[in-house]
């Protein structure tokens, strides 16, 4: 009987240890709801095959998520390069980890509005999501075309600050002559046929914009095995998703938006961005730079990426999964 009740005893001891084992190999990820965030929502559905699990909370915009990060409710988060940087200026806890995709912007105009040229906005009304990478292209553009903007009356261009979700329908309304808008959302204004692309905008010093992928500064000291186990998660998703384009596909149109995009749609949005794996302190800082000068962010002391941009994570998952 002894032996019995101490086998059941052990047992218990046992499984006890294993469900606590198993609740510390969660890792709360916050992510957005676009077209080349894809992959990263792909994390949860292979983390078990990682030995961890992941709770994927979906925010409205990358600055919801630097809030959740800093209320301490989420470990890892998915943003534009902007929001990471606004966060870091701001005090937020927070290391860049990687990169997770590059592009995913487009200017466009209201179809029948005959603009043509970043020139051709003077006197108009710009849509832009306030705080998003969107904001900081479409700033550099005006800058480089020698347009001065503000939301207030005034200026060469008068800036609409609108959600994402709210912009194709502002633009459909010919309530804004034109929009910088993320994907798929600009590729479905092109081939709903109520906006038409003026260009993609990528020829400013940012190139093309790299999101980030941040944890917490926590995470990554204190949880370092998790936060390894997480990263080789994350480049095997990534790696599925560059290799595999139709389950690329099927996965964001099924899963993502729930058959609210067409085939048609997100082909187009992917045709301008990329899964990537890979950020560079360099680039960060040039964004870090243009977000300063022209006013975006409005930060009192821009953080010096070098200090913030550890991708010895990243590194070290790739060469384990032999991942160039």
């Amino acid at each position: 009987m002894t032996a019995k009740v101490f086998g059941k005893t052990f047992l218990i001891a046992a499984l006890l240890a294993a469900g606590s084992a198993q609740a510390q190999e969660v890792v709360r990820l916050g992510n957005l709801k676009f077209a080349h965030y894809g992959a990263v929502s792909y994390i949860k559905e292979i983390a078990p095959k990682c030995g961890i699990k992941v709770e994927e909370r979906v925010f409205a915009k990358g600055l919801d998520v630097m809030q959740a990060i800093i209320a301490g409710e989420i470990d890892v988060g998915t943003t534009a390069s902007e929001a990471a940087i606004s966060g870091r200026a701001g005090n937020a806890p927070i290391y860049v980890v990687a990169g997770f995709a590059k592009g995913g912007a487009r200017l466009v105009a209201g179809q029948g509005s005959n603009i043509k040229t970043v020139k051709d906005l003077k006197g108009k009304k710009v849509g832009v999501t306030r705080g998003g990478i969107q904001e900081v292209l479409l700033m550099a553009e005006l800058q480089k075309a020698g347009l001065s903007a503000d939301a207030a009356p005034g200026k060469d261009v008068q800036l609409v600050f609108l959600a994402y979700a709210d912009l194709n329908q502002a633009l459909l309304g010919k309530n804004i002559d034109a929009m910088m808008q993320s994907e798929p959302q600009s590729s479905q204004a092109i081939n709903k046929g109520f906006g038409t692309e003026m260009l993609k905008p990528y020829d400013t010093p940012i190139g093309e914009p790299v999101r980030t992928m941040v944890m917490t500064e926590k995470f990554y000291t204190t949880k370092r095995p998790l936060a390894e186990k997480f990263m080789r998660c994350f480049v095997q998703a990534t790696s599925t998703f560059i290799k595999d384009p139709a389950l690329a596909e099927k996965y964001v149109r099924d899963v993502v938006f729930k058959g609210q995009i067409t085939s048609d749609d997100f082909r187009d949005a992917m045709d301008n961005a990329q899964y990537t794996y890979d950020i560079t302190p360099e680039h960060i800082q040039i964004t870090t730079d243009i977000m300063y000068k022209t006013g975006v962010g409005r930060m009192a002391k821009p953080p010096a990426a070098k200090e913030w941009v550890k991708t010895d994570l990243l590194e070290e998952a790739k060469k384990s999964l032999g991942v160039k």
